[in-house]
């Protein structure tokens, strides 16, 4: 078992989906939601944040598609273990970096 934080988003999904894609240290670009909340995330709007330590989807991703659709969900790491059990701020599914 595996302690997880859900978005809401994250919440509001079902179905089935499979790993078609595994990053090592990930590139993160904000969603138009996140950019509302956070508009100094606004200098990765075009290009995204590279891979690294402040990145927020951590050290590893795994990307869920549906068939050959991505459904922009992903499994990851997280820089802030204390939203692990807790609803946090967009749909992906955070794990702990050591997980």
């Amino acid at each position: 078992r595996y302690g997880v934080g859900v978005g809401a988003d994250g919440k509001n999904w079902a179905g089935e989906a499979v790993i078609k894609r595994k990053v090592k240290w990930p590139r993160w670009k904000p969603t138009k939601e996140h950019l509302a909340v956070y508009p100094t995330l606004s200098k990765y709007k075009d290009e995204a944040m590279p891979g690294g330590p402040g990145n927020p989807l951590g050290a590893r991703a795994l990307y869920l598609f549906q068939g050959d659709q991505d459904t922009l969900y992903r499994i990851h790491g997280t820089i802030k273990p204390k939203g692990i059990g807790r609803e946090v701020t967009s749909g992906c599914i955070r794990m702990l970096n050591v997980d």
